[in-house]
């Protein structure tokens, strides 16, 4: 019989099958192997399928043998676990800024990296749950821009937009375009941020990559701020990425509440001893509403004690909550 053009991509060809049809609980036997590539046009006698096994192994592939009657080969570990495509979907479908659409093309590319019985159990798994998505399928391609940007030390250009009581985004100061110099994308309560340079305004700024439309490299190059900024720390100070004063505040709660501070600042958080058993932690934070309103939200047994101006600030901040009511 003539060989197929397709006879030499049958190590391809092995690959796939084992990638899409096996796993440890779903073996293929060799005679099994040479009917599906026959599906692809590939002829196959079933010795030279462990001489190809063996060539897939050397490669790198993780082919695993069982012996028997019901035995056969199948691929071992993954680029992915099962687990781990479960936690990329759940992020997918979780993130504000990616679209419906754009989500599940993700979600279809990210279930090609299992086997079709894995597959079939992630589908399973996805909840038809009502998660509010962006609308701006543009959105991946700004990424693109600021990355290439960063990456070749350019500034960007742009139109940064704000909603509208008829729920459109339209540009805010007049369509005034925007010039900073990109430092880094940071992804933060569901949204992608973009953190930048504003050098006429001589300070950090972050932008909603959404409400950004028109985005585009100029010819200039970027320019850093004075200090240095670490970006974890950064990150982790915001409050929904609300800007503001950053300062160092202090805490005074009980010992069982300390997880509710370590959770929202981290382990670097500077905690003693005080009286009748309560702790004071320290830590910094951007003063804004967003800051007050999260220390309203965990409770009056965790109580903002430090420094003067904060206190009043949140004792303004409750005032004027108040009065709304």
């Amino acid at each position: 019989m003539p060989r197929s053009a397709n006879q030499k991509l049958k190590l391809l060809y092995l690959k796939d099958i084992l990638n899409k049809y096996t796993d440890e609980e779903h073996p293929l036997s060799a005679t099994a192997i040479c009917d599906i590539l026959r599906e692809y046009d590939v002829e196959a006698e079933r010795k030279s399928i462990y001489d190809d096994m063996g060539m897939l192994a050397a490669y790198g592939l993780d082919i695993m043998k069982i012996n028997g009657r019901d035995g056969g080969f199948f691929l071992g570990n993954r680029e992915f676990e099962l687990a781990e495509l479960k936690l990329l979907i759940d992020a997918v479908m979780s993130s504000r800024f990616i679209t419906k659409r754009k989500s599940d093309q993700l979600i279809k590319k990210i279930t090609a990296f299992a086997s079709d019985y894995d597959s079939e159990e992630l589908k399973r798994q996805l909840h038809s749950i009502n998660r509010i998505k962006g609308q701006n399928e543009s959105i991946l391609y700004t990424v693109d821009d600021i990355n290439a940007a960063i990456r070749s030390n350019r500034k960007i250009e742009f139109k940064y937009c704000e909603w509208t009581p008829d729920i459109k985004l339209r540009p805010k100061k007049n369509g005034e375009t925007y010039s900073v110099s990109p430092i880094t994308l940071i992804w933060d309560d569901e949204y992608y941020y973009l953190v930048a340079y504003d050098s006429e305004a001589g300070m950090v700024k972050h932008y909603r990559v959404d409400k950004i439309r028109d985005i585009a490299i100029t010819g200039e190059l970027r320019e850093k701020p004075a200090e240095k900024i670490d970006m974890s720390a950064y990150s982790g100070k915001m409050f929904g990425m609300f800007g503001g004063k950053t300062v160092t505040v202090g805490f005074e709660c009980p010992g069982d509440k300390i997880g509710i501070l370590i959770d929202r600042f981290g382990q670097d958080i500077k905690v003693t001893k005080g009286a009748a058993d309560m702790l004071t932690v320290h830590t910094q934070a951007v003063l804004s509403s967003q800051f007050y309103g999260w220390v309203a939200s965990v409770g009056p047994k965790i109580r903002l004690v430090s420094p003067s101006e904060a206190v009043n600030g949140m004792r303004d901040f409750l005032k004027e909550n108040m009065a709304c009511y």
